[in-house]
């Protein structure tokens, strides 16, 4: 089983609170290419993958995604913790208290709430691999539009670290990638494959 050190992967530190960015950040818990869509994609990827080092690979990065939405939910509580009703109303955010008041809830920056559907765990590694490298990427890019978006240095600097983390897991994903297409080459995986040819 893991060990749960009670302390986030990266500070999070948040001065001013601005419930708008928090509106958007949200999505990068619970969004289409979010933080739980991830740890609950690998997470479930594992038990059906055959080697070892893959799963491992799966587990990892899996566990690593839950700390990505501490990071997350953190974010979004720091930039709406003390809101006043004029700040929540000022700001479009009052759509979102109206249902969550500042809990942290799984959903979209467009108001879409998290739904498994939007993930997927085939059981056949090849189609795996390749779903979680397209999944980093896709996180990545949507890192790379809230960066476009923020300036204060407090949400970009841990944004910028989950960023950094994106690249880091997409490039693990390759690396398992080739491995296991080593291993199906090493069998004729690709040219044969006697359970329907």
């Amino acid at each position: 089983m893991w060990q749960y050190e009670k302390k986030l992967q990266y500070p999070v530190n948040i001065k001013n609170p601005n419930p708008k960015l928090a509106g958007l950040i949200i999505s990068q818990y619970g969004g289409p290419d979010g933080e739980a869509g991830a740890s609950l994609r690998y997470l479930s990827q594992r038990y059906s993958m055959p080697f070892g080092e893959l799963k491992g690979i799966l587990t990892d990065v899996g566990t690593e995604e839950l700390a990505h939405l501490e990071m997350v939910s953190a974010i979004v509580y720091q930039l709406t913790r003390n809101l006043s009703e004029k700040e929540i109303l000022d700001s479009g955010f009052a759509p979102y208290y109206t249902d969550h008041t500042t809990g942290v809830y799984p959903v979209a920056a467009s108001g879409t709430p998290f739904n498994a559907m939007g993930f997927q765990s085939k059981g056949d590694p090849i189609t795996d691999f390749h779903e979680d490298l397209a999944a980093e990427q896709k996180a990545r890019t949507t890192y790379d539009n809230l960066l476009r978006l923020v300036d204060d240095p407090d949400v970009r600097e841990p944004l910028k670290f989950l960023r950094a983390r994106e690249i880091v897991h997409f490039q693990r994903f390759g690396e398992g990638l080739r491995l296991l297409q080593d291993r199906l080459n090493s069998k004729n995986f690709y040219a044969f494959n006697p359970s329907f040819d």
